[in-house]
């Protein structure tokens, strides 16, 4: 199961017209963002091709057979692993449920509040310290016009920091299941989910937020049509009907907002391809994550294992372009940016592990309920905080989308009721 690399230069030379065409955007090529992702990429090759390499060399020379030596426990994780595959239990699912034997109603139902308050504030927090760090600037007084922060990357490699920090210390301090996957699997759902993080910040150059936040509701289609690919999975007519009816919705809100601001063709074309890039980026991690679920791990080793590779990413790729010290540089000059960034990275690490709590304890339904109010709630707090206007016809597209959104939840509730006593239910689809 090898991923298909080529995509992600192809994502690139999608947008070589945009920033071809219309050099007023940036002043400097190297703040091109299509030049920035293939620069990025370009790091990353430096750290992958060679693992690769080395991957290949240890498993044909039989290295686990006759290899000694210090290094060889350090071979022998990240190129082997404990090579055992468990099948698709719902225990090693990320979305399976525990439940307290002994947890009173109160008390079960004073834990959804506390996951649910818990969830809306550090991702409700994030969002808005998102559209902030990405599209205002920093520095503003009266004669000096203020700068916006540029690197995108740096807030990645800020979060994934701090998240694997978290994670291993987790995993230490609570009782984990042996780890069987070879280290080196992480790397592929590591480099999809830093692209994905990238896009994801680097689109708010581009588009608004509450359009960020409707396109991602629309991910639906293309993690529907990466299962398929990369899981082989079915899905129900249901699944289908909701998708459209949330790229209906999407569809009718862009629309809306076409009408209202007259950008450039090639700012909108660029916000276009960049969340699609992230579409596209993030559908494979979610479906590659699955697969390696199928080692008997924790949503906690995951957590590390996907982190700690992003930390390597993102890192050597900072110091390749110098960039790193450049965004340290800035982060000194501008304290309020630095508060900014660490609250970005604390909301991240904290809302991943009230997602693994919230659907280990409570099921992927109250998770998935909780984080469609969420996004509703990011779409209000936005418009009302940074003066985003929707018309008339863009309120019945975002009610599109979340009306596709709880009737998907309600199916799959009832869908899972009814097959609650068959044994080998598939793992739940995160879409």
């Amino acid at each position: 199961m090898e991923p298909p690399w080529s995509a992600l230069l192809a994502l690139a030379l999608l947008a070589a017209p945009a920033w071809a065409e219309d050099p007023s955007l940036e002043e400097h090529w190297s703040d091109i963002w299509a030049v920035r992702f293939v620069i990025n990429l370009a790091g990353y090759a430096t750290i992958l091709l060679p693992g690769y390499l080395l991957v290949k060399y240890f498993k044909r020379t039989n290295y686990l057979e006759r290899g000694r030596g210090f290094c060889f426990p350090v071979i022998s994780v990240c190129v082997f692993g404990h090579e055992v595959k468990t099948g698709p239990p719902e225990e090693h699912a990320p979305s399976g449920r525990t439940e307290p034997a002994e947890s009173s109603p109160t008390k079960q139902t004073l834990r959804l509040l506390a996951c649910a308050l818990g969830l809306q504030v550090s991702y409700l927090t994030w969002g808005v310290l998102q559209e902030r760090v990405m599209t205002r600037t920093y520095g503003k007084t009266d004669s000096d016009p203020g700068v916006k922060f540029r690197d995108s990357q740096f807030l990645v490699f800020m979060n994934r920091i701090l998240a694997v920090t978290v994670a291993a210390a987790c995993c230490a301090l609570t009782k984990q299941p042996r780890h069987g996957a070879p280290m080196y699997k992480y790397s592929f759902a590591s480099l999809s989910n830093i692209l994905s993080s990238w896009c994801q910040y680097e689109a708010l150059k581009f588009i608004s937020f509450p359009t960020q936040v409707l396109a991602k509701a629309s991910k639906v289609i293309p993690v529907m049509l990466m299962g398929k690919l990369v899981s082989h999975k079915s899905y129900e007519y249901w699944e289908y009907l909701t998708a459209v009816l949330i790229s209906l919705g999407v569809s009718v809100f862009l629309l809306s907002s076409g009408q209202e601001h007259r950008t450039s063709t090639v700012t909108t074309f660029s916000g276009v391809v960049i969340l699609a890039g992230y579409i596209l980026f993030d559908s494979f991690t979610s479906n590659w994550q699955d697969a390696l679920f199928t080692y008997k791990m924790s949503p906690l080793q995951m957590m590390f294992g996907v982190n700690l590779f992003s930390c390597l990413f993102t890192v050597g790729s900072l110091l390749e372009q110098g960039a790193l010290f450049q965004s340290l540089a800035f982060m000194t000059q501008h304290p309020e940016f630095g508060l900014h960034a660490a609250l970005l990275s604390v909301c991240s690490a904290c809302g991943q592990l009230f997602i693994f709590y919230t659907i280990r304890h409570f099921g992927a339904a109250a998770f998935t309920i909780i984080m469609t109010l969420r996004q509703a709630l990011a779409i209000l707090l936005s418009c009302l905080l940074y003066g985003h206007a929707i018309t008339l016809l863009g309120v019945l597209g975002v009610a599109t989308v979340f009306l596709a959104l709880f009737l998907r939840v309600y199916a799959r509730t009832r869908v899972r009721a009814k097959k609650r006593p068959v044994q080998g239910e598939p793992a739940v689809q995160r879409v």
